[in-house]
């Protein structure tokens, strides 16, 4: 198992697999302007994973969040957070679930700690607590850089459409 827990862990290891956006499509039924990862990578099956997202000005939240202050809402950072961990686990778990639908079920101990702004590349690091089954619980960290942006525990279930 790898832990995703430093920084160096999150850079691109080209012995892992990664999936870029038209692979992540097949994994979740999230699409734009709701589909919040860009690529996953450095992923270790049903463990860790990391998710990326090149935060531009087109975003569609940025209109209304805020005008002449665009950043990227924290619920959002963490939607893609579950998106990152909810695609490692179908693609860890292959034909028995594809096509299936995850729910958040928690959202557990949740800090903001800087502001994304377009520009920013944010890196999700998700790192498997417990799971599965349906239920599956993981610890995630967003890191803008070298900064640790946004954490939080989560955990959903995985059921039929």
């Amino acid at each position: 198992m790898i832990n995703i827990d430093t920084l160096a862990q999150c850079e691109p290891n080209d012995d892992l697999p990664s999936v870029d956006t038209v692979g992540i499509m097949e994994l979740i039924p999230h699409r734009p302007p709701m589909l919040l990862i860009d690529r996953l990578y450095n992923m270790v099956s049903l463990e860790s994973a990391v998710g990326l997202k090149n935060v531009t000005v087109n975003e569609p939240f940025f209109v209304g969040h805020f005008p002449g202050h665009p950043v990227m809402p924290g619920v959002l950072q963490v939607e893609a957070m579950a998106q990152t961990a909810g695609a490692l686990v179908v693609h860890s778990l292959g034909e028995e679930a594809m096509g299936k639908l995850s729910y958040f079920l928690t959202i557990d101990s949740a800090r903001f700690r800087q502001l994304v702004v377009p520009g920013d590349t944010i890196r999700f690091a998700v790192n498997k607590i417990k799971g599965r089954g349906q239920i599956w619980k993981f610890a995630a960290d967003s890191y803008v850089g070298e900064k640790r942006v946004s954490n939080a525990v989560i955990s959903a279930m995985i059921v039929d459409k």
